[in-house]
């Protein structure tokens, strides 16, 4: 019997998502789809992609309409998840890919979101290494409320994170530029991602540490063992579609290699089925894991800055969010990890 699945805010790009990869699990089947000015219209009006879900007309988000199923995949904006979540019963397994129930720190939120703050849940980005622990994903087995993080906080996380953890870096002047696509901004119609506005040119935005990711990025590279950290984040929008490449530098701890930082990230992703180091001197595109749900991560080292940079790319739909809430997902329940997820991406 397979689970049963309701997806709240499954008009926009990351419930299309979460809608596109649960069509083809074998353990979940999707009841219930919702969104707000699309109410009352058919899904496939809306998604018109997913053809084997035209017999789904989307609802009213409300709590009476997502009560009642084994999981629920919420896709909303920010202060709305936290509305409904407690609403549903304790027996529910809820994956929030927002941003209500991420960060630890009430302060963190108020200067960052504002509004009311909900609480974390836990973590779901089940590679994240720990100081003194196993992998995230220990947490996350058995829990019923799971939190995705942010699409750009799992590109930079991956590439620092093992580094952090081994001791191969400062934590006290990291710094990160992305790439980003323009479906990171949402579906919702803005001049700025008009295809005559963003068609051959790069725009940064949220420069200057006023980016709502990053005390999520703090939070979890302290929780990887860094100690006063502190990361510069700049992300620029890029005409494409999908993906991030987010290039991380940070300087060396005295006397550490670039063997010592290799030797970190394969003991830390050598096992991973999503999350890939390349060989030495290789680094990833983003166009490698359009539609995967894979982290593609190279390394180097700057001998003259004595910097660690690293290079991590994602699909920020797929790893970056509906992909690792169905990772998730299939943790929480005792499913394979893997079930239901791709691992090949797209080309060309």
């Amino acid at each position: 019997m397979p689970f049963s699945v309701a997806v709240a805010g499954a008009s926009g790009y990351a419930g299309g998502e979460l809608l596109r990869l649960l069509a083809a699990h074998p353990e979940f089947e999707v009841r219930t789809v919702t969104a707000f000015s699309n109410a009352g219209s058919d899904l496939i009006s809306v998604q018109p992609h997913l053809r084997s879900l035209a017999h789904l007309t989307l609802v009213e988000t409300s709590p009476e309409h997502l009560r009642g199923h084994d999981v629920v995949f919420l896709a909303l904006p920010h202060g709305k998840s936290g509305e409904i979540t407690a609403h549903l019963g304790d027996a529910t397994l809820v994956v929030d890919c927002g941003a209500d129930h991420r960060l630890v720190s009430e302060a963190d939120w108020e200067r960052f979101y504002g509004g009311e703050y909900f609480g974390a849940w836990t973590y779901g980005l089940p590679e994240l290494v720990r100081e003194g622990t196993g992998p995230q994903r220990e947490a996350i087995a058995g829990s019923k409320r799971i939190a995705v993080p942010g699409c750009n906080v799992t590109a930079i996380t991956l590439g620092l994170a093992p580094a952090v953890r081994a001791g191969v870096i400062e934590t006290d002047d990291l710094v990160a530029v992305l790439s980003v696509g323009t479906s990171g901004a949402g579906k919702s119609l803005k001049p700025h991602l008009l295809a005559s506005e963003i068609s051959g040119s790069a725009a940064p935005y949220a420069v200057g540490g006023v980016h709502r990711h990053t005390p999520e990025i703090k939070q979890n590279l302290t929780a990887a063992g860094g100690a006063d950290v502190r990361i510069s984040f700049t992300p620029v929008l890029v005409p494409m579609s999908r993906g991030i490449l987010a290039t991380s530098t940070a300087t060396l701890a005295e006397g550490k290699t670039l063997a010592d930082a290799r030797k970190a990230f394969e003991e830390a992703y050598g096992a991973e089925p999503f999350v890939h180091l390349l060989p030495e001197g290789e680094f990833p595109r983003t166009a490698e894991t359009v539609g995967a749900n894979t982290a593609l991560v190279g390394i180097a080292v700057d001998d003259d800055a004595r910097r660690l940079v690293t290079v991590t790319a994602i699909d920020n739909l797929v790893k970056g969010t509906a992909g690792a809430a169905i990772q998730s997902a299939n943790l929480a329940l005792g499913l394979p990890e893997t079930l239901g997820l791709p691992l090949e991406g797209i080309a060309p």
